[in-house]
């Protein structure tokens, strides 16, 4: 092709843009919120991936092994003296959680002259902060952001000195805590070190640290690329995430495809017309791929700058979300990564590519002379929804696969898109056997007319429709999950808080002082302790509690064994959370390590919703014995609700227990219900801005239609139907459409959730749900969709309600 001709070829197609400005719009807002949704998405995950490598860098747990103790308690000093004076080179660090509560931190000390340089804070490497102020002053370090959440409310008047007077590093973690290990110590209790950092290489003639510690017996070695927990444990969230980022792409995608496939057919007299004066076929395709190529590019940078804005948006929620199910703390300030950016762009290009790529090839297969009329749309994609239905069909039976033979989280979510994928795939071939099978039951001409118009305008609303079918069936299926959740949830909260009364003293003589002014006082004292350890080489909770009716009547067991509570108590056996049973494949009457050197059968396996981590109880006083560096410190008081709120106050007055140490059973299960519901923002977020697309799909696909459809309203015209009735017509043919939209949405919705509950929950969290249904709820997002379509439908009706009699006799005067 020369010059020439490819302007005037562009300028042809040029043309079409400009008199229709509103399928500009469409296919620029199409891809634009397919990549905002996308990249917005991404830059979440990177932000908080970011997070999780500046904590695992700050300690070098990237470059460097940990020492630890098997049972996963503090050690004693001595084993870094020990290992000091053999020549290796160590240094101790001490890891804990200092307050309680949302704004609960976490702290860590270090030892600035023995922790290898690369393992320093930033500014203590660049000496912007004198490592004497850190050794000698007392200070410590923390992100301004963490500064700025505020102090938890139960800190001690040194503790809330101490870290008022802290010293800024943004390169932390957010709600990270950094001291000399005397200071970090003072804080949490005088504990010793959680674990030794190991340098490398080691001086050499020394005898292996692998055989050292196979010689004492009680220390485990922590392979550098092992210690980020975190981030493992957070890859579920993580991945669900993704998952959302991609449904909400495909059903942007949808708005792009339609608005492509629309804008060729009305251009097919036109493109006939450039074939025929002696444009080659290549050239015209390439021309056309350039075209679909800047307005990729175009929308991506807007689909850009709205993707920040959103991820900005929703940071707090997902930072929110993080720390109620993982404790873990991104901050709430975005950065921009360019290479999320980057990604960004390319998905717009290959979103484009994607949405267009069926277009360019019907126009490169279908005959120059075949007249462009929708008839001929239809006839061409008759076949491909029938290839489509039976792929489909393939994916859904896929999916039941994997259900019965698949295992892990990533089969899990093949299995979740080929569900929707293939209920997506069917639906447009599922329609038109609907609307035959009700036009063989019809009787009056104009609503056979109307059934037909339906499935000739199938071709052009498949797209539009199937989008809304991933949106409904997303929001039936997420919300049935939740709903099942909350459901559950609550009833859980019911049976682990049974007590009135909860409080956390500071100190064994603190705890001493308030359990004596308390045993004539209430009904029963219940204390019970923690310590943090490791089952099977990662992080887990080990308690102690005691026997009492509140215990053996309450706790939510899911399978136990006869008076298991009993046994648990007087030291014989043991009990596992969900999690835990799961993750290590453990059933009723195992033996399991409580410690390297105990071994009790696991007689309940509980339900410990929320929970992330590893979870086992022992009685109360084989947990003295095996930890009597932990103290119980935490009680739960049996008493007359009425009182709760007096005795609160009388504690405080004859013990000096702070009232922000007490907390009564009601402020407790909502403290849990709102971070619960917290949890789950970002997820309405992701499902409102799904079906708000699959809406804006609707829309679109319909105001590009409506021009082309006049050729077959017309006829109906002349005949005698007045363009008022004609208008009420398109108005519940989108109605029809969506409604039975609805109709296929419900099973799969309901499928959706079952996988959700009984697959995706089970592999990220561990613990699996029962499924339950809410009418209410199933019934309210039905309706939902048909306002959303209704809102849709009202422009195209109103625009055909007041089309003038002079436009439509003008489409006999030509041949459409």
């Amino acid at each position: 092709m020369n010059r020439a001709l490819i302007l005037t070829t562009l300028s042809a197609l040029l043309g079409h843009w400009r008199r229709h400005p509103l399928q500009v719009f469409a296919l620029i807002a199409g891809l634009a919120l397919a990549t905002a949704l996308w990249s917005g998405v991404q830059a979440l995950n990177a932000e908080a991936r970011a997070s999780y490598a500046r904590a695992a860098n700050l300690l070098g747990q990237d470059q460097f092994d940990r020492i630890l103790r098997q049972d996963g308690r503090a050690m004693d000093q001595a084993i870094f003296s020990e290992l000091r004076r053999a020549g290796y080179l160590v240094s101790p660090i001490l890891e804990a959680r200092l307050g309680s509560g949302p704004n609960a931190l976490r702290v860590l000390g270090i030892d600035p002259l023995t922790l290898p340089v690369a393992a320093l804070p930033e500014r203590l490497q660049s000496g912007s902060i004198p490592v004497t102020d850190i050794l000698l002053g007392g200070q410590v370090l923390m992100t301004s952001d963490t500064a700025s959440r505020g102090l938890p409310p139960d800190l001690t008047e040194h503790a809330r000195t101490i870290l008022g007077n802290a010293s800024y590093d943004d390169t932390l973690a957010t709600a990270l805590v950094i001291g000399d290990i005397a200071t970090i110590a003072q804080l949490v209790g005088e504990m010793g070190p959680t674990a030794l950092i190991v340098s490398a290489p080691q001086p050499f003639g020394l005898v292996s640290i692998d055989t050292w510690l196979a010689l004492r017996g009680d220390l485990i070695l922590q392979q550098a690329e092992t210690s980020n927990d975190l981030a493992r444990l957070t890859d579920s969230f993580h991945l669900n995430l993704t998952a959302f980022g991609f449904l909400a792409f495909a059903v942007g995608l949808f708005i792009t495809h339609a608005t492509i496939g629309l804008a060729f057919e009305q251009r097919r007299t036109s493109l006939r017309a450039l074939r025929a004066l002696g444009v080659p076929l290549g050239g015209l395709i390439v021309l056309l791929a350039a075209e679909l190529g800047v307005f990729a590019l175009g929308s991506g940078i807007l689909g850009l700058g709205l993707g920040y804005g959103l991820a900005a948006t929703l940071l707090p929620e997902v930072s929110a979300s993080l720390r109620g199910l993982y404790g873990a703390d991104i901050g709430a300030v975005m950065q921009f990564d360019p290479m999320w950016a980057v990604a960004a762009l390319a998905m717009s290009v290959i979103g484009a590519a994607i949405a267009g790529a069926s277009a360019l090839w019907r126009v490169a297969r279908l005959p120059i002379l075949r007249s462009a009329t929708p008839n001929s749309w239809a006839q061409t994609s008759a076949a491909l929804r029938l290839i489509q239905a039976l792929l489909g069909l393939g994916l859904l039976a896929l999916s039941g696969l994997v259900v019965i033979f698949g295992s892990g989280l990533m089969m899990g979510f093949i299995g979740l898109a080929a569900l929707l994928l293939g209920g997506a795939l069917v639906l447009p071939f599922g329609l038109s056997v609907l609307l035959a099978g009700i036009a063989t039951r019809v009787r009056a001409p104009f609503m056979h007319w109307a059934l037909a118009d339906m499935r000739l305008s199938l071709p052009a609303l498949s797209l539009s429709l199937m989008a809304l079918l991933l949106a409904l069936s997303t929001n039936i299926g997420v919300s049935t999950m939740v709903g099942s959740f909350r459901a559950t949830f609550t009833g859980w909260l019911d049976q682990r808080l049974a007590s009135e009364l909860y409080l956390t003293t500071a100190s064994p003589e603190q705890a001493a002082r308030v359990t004596d002014y308390l045993t004539p006082r209430v009904d029963a004292i219940l204390p019970f302790a923690l310590a943090d350890t490791r089952f099977r080489g990662l992080p887990a909770e080990l308690h102690g509690l005691v026997d009492h009716a509140t215990y053996r009547d309450h706790w939510p067991f899911l399978e136990a064994l006869p008076d298991a509570w009993s046994q648990m108590a007087e030291g014989q056996a043991v009990v596992i959370n969900e999690q835990l049973a799961r993750r290590e494949g453990l059933e009723l009457g195992q033996d399991f390590d409580v410690t390297p050197s105990l071994t009790l059968p696991i007689l309940g396996i509980y339900s410990d919703y929320g929970n992330p981590e590893g979870q086992a109880i022992i009685g109360l006083d084989l947990f003295k014995t095996l930890f009597p560096e932990s103290p119980p410190l935490r009680f739960a008081l049996r008493t007359d609700p009425a009182t709760v709120t007096d005795l609160a106050a009388d504690i405080t007055e004859a013990t000096g227990l702070s009232p922000q140490s007490m907390i009564n059973q009601a402020a407790v299960k909502d403290i849990s219900l709102r971070v619960f519901e917290q949890t789950f923002q970002v997820t309405y977020a992701l499902n409102a801005l799904t079906l708000g697309v699959a809406g804006f799909a609707m829309f679109t696909s319909l105001l590009t239609l409506s021009e082309m459809r006049l050729a077959q309203i017309a006829p109906i015209w002349a005949a005698g139907q007045r363009r008022r009735n004609l208008a009420w017509a398109e108005f519940l043919r989108v109605i029809a459409f969506a409604s039975f939209c609805t109709i296929f949405a419900l099973p799969l919705g309901l499928a959706l959730a079952h996988y959700l509950l009984a697959i995706i929950n089970v592999e990220a969290f561990g613990w699996r749900l029962p499924l339950q249904i809410f009418p209410a709820d199933l019934i309210k997002l039905c309706a939902l969709a048909a306002a959303a379509a209704a809102i849709a439908a009202l422009w195209p009706a109103w625009q055909l309600a007041r089309l003038s009699p002079h436009r439509l006799l003008g489409l006999f005067a030509h041949e459409r």
